[in-house]
């Protein structure tokens, strides 16, 4: 019998990828940040991954708020609701797809087992039994990640991640992120872990171009 392709496991690359991980395993709620290629999204997806196949959680939360040339939402945008999140979606279903098959990526989305919501559209909703990840949250504003983090429910694991360096909002809208890292520092049950350029492993090129620009 022909077999697909294998899933990878996932595995510290970093010893600061190590304590993402164990800070997640450890903790309620995750903050992470980091440059580019430090595996900030690839870490929290992995795990939500082996969360979800090993019964730990029933649903994964998959979330980022729509930033574009400094408009935000999706009212803005072309076409039906799928279409215009679409686009925002790639990098994390990509990232999804190393862990799991893409037949099992298409029927969890299909039946809510892997769901993946615009930031705008999560306000009144709780979330139990669930790994809810926050990709880029660099582009959010306070109230946003305010109300992410408090639609935790029982059983559930929420990791926010994003490069404070890179973000697209305009200038006096900025700072959320940070400010979150600030005042729940020593917070029991949520853990801080900041990856930095020697943890960059997507390519070795991004450490010597983030070095010069």
């Amino acid at each position: 019998m022909k077999r697909g392709p294998r899933k990878k496991n996932l595995k510290p690359k970093t010893p600061n990828q190590a304590e993402y991980i164990r800070a997640i395993v450890e903790n309620d709620v995750t903050f992470c940040v980091g440059p580019a290629g430090t595996g900030k999204t690839s870490v929290a997806v992995g795990l939500a991954c082996e969360h979800l196949k090993e019964g730990k959680v029933r649903k994964i939360i998959i979330t980022r708020p729509v930033v574009e040339s400094g408009r935000t939402g999706l009212g803005f945008l072309p076409g039906s609701f799928q279409e215009k999140i679409h686009p925002y979606l790639i990098p994390v279903l990509e990232e999804m797809k190393l862990f799991l098959t893409d037949t099992l990526v298409k029927k969890y989305m299909s039946d809510g087992t892997i769901e993946v919501v615009p930031l705008e559209y999560m306000r009144g909703r709780n979330f139990h039994n669930c790994f809810m990840i926050l990709d880029e949250a660099q582009n959010t504003t306070h109230e946003q990640i305010k109300m992410f983090i408090t639609r935790i429910g029982r059983k559930s694991k929420a990791v926010v991640n994003g490069d404070i360096d890179q973000s697209d909002l305009p200038p006096a809208a900025r700072g959320a992120l940070e400010n979150c890292l600030d005042k729940l520092e020593d917070t029991n049950l949520v853990g801080i872990v900041e990856l930095t350029d020697d943890d960059i492993v997507r390519n070795r090129i991004i450490s010597a171009i983030l070095a010069k620009l």
